[in-house]
């Protein structure tokens, strides 16, 4: 097992591992101070498609966090790299305004109209999805078209509990159209990969740390880095007996790990 002391770039989910909607985790601050004190790194990761990356600049900055764009890759990040290396000559961008208006900024050809060029279905996790979204979906995946999806989260936590996340409504079109996308965020490597690649760190170098065993933690473990798995979110101890994904490190929460690093 990896001594945590030694790694010197943190990749953090957000969403139930640093916060729970407008709420910051105790122990946030003081766990991005100490990987700033070892002269470490930390980037953040998140399957969360529904916002662009200025807006989770934003919410940091209200919970006292300053970054910038340099600090994230989102499993859009990862599904624009993903897209760019075909040749679609139109996508159907399945999923918000912010999330069609990114991928139509990085120069892909994003339409949300129901047209006969389509060759490519592209869904994120959707918090504006519509009755028409879903069927346009099943008569282009009757066509035949490509299918691609962000990110296989089953759902997204809030402060009430959970919503259905983009794994959910995929298999709801699932039992339409016998369908399933081919899932780009994590847990496939991707995201971790393009970190290392940006960072320059090596994978012994490297830990994600997150909520969820069947994305964040079968995503470090997909691409041979250290998995911590903090209780403060989705997962939980039970989820631990019958999975077959099984993270490194275990904590109740970030407080908890912060505690572990800077103990004697």
């Amino acid at each position: 097992m990896t001594d945590l002391k030694q790694i010197r770039l943190f990749l953090l989910d957000m969403d139930g591992t640093i916060y729970l909607d407008d709420d910051l985790f105790d122990g946030t601050l003081d766990f991005l101070n100490y990987v700033r004190s070892v002269g470490g790194r930390y980037m953040f990761l998140t399957n969360n498609s529904s916002k662009s990356v200025d807006k989770y600049i934003e919410k940091l900055a209200k919970f006292g966090i300053e970054s910038t764009k340099e600090d994230f890759l989102t499993s859009t990040n990862a599904t624009i790299v993903h897209l760019k290396k075909k040749d679609y000559h139109k996508i159907y961008g399945f999923g918000t305004a912010t999330f069609r208006q990114q991928l139509i900024e990085a120069g892909l050809p994003i339409t949300d109209k129901l047209e006969d060029d389509i060759d490519c279905l592209c869904m994120g996790f959707d918090t504006e999805l519509s009755f028409k979204k879903l069927e346009d979906a099943c008569i282009l995946l009757g066509r035949g078209v490509d299918y691609v999806a962000t990110n296989p989260d089953w759902v997204c936590p809030t402060w009430y509990g959970s919503v259905p996340d983009c794994g959910s409504v995929s298999q709801m079109l699932c039992n339409a159209t016998k369908r399933m996308p081919l899932f780009i965020g994590k847990p496939q490597p991707a995201m971790v990969n393009l970190a290392l690649e940006e960072s320059g760190y090596a994978p012994e170098q490297a830990a994600i740390i997150g909520d969820r065993l069947y994305t964040d933690i079968a995503c470090g473990i997909n691409a041979g880095i250290s998995a911590i798995f903090v209780l403060s979110g989705e997962g939980t101890l039970e989820d631990l007996k019958t999975s077959e994904v099984q993270p490194t490190h275990i904590y109740e929460n970030i407080r908890k790990l912060y505690e572990d690093l800077v103990a004697e």
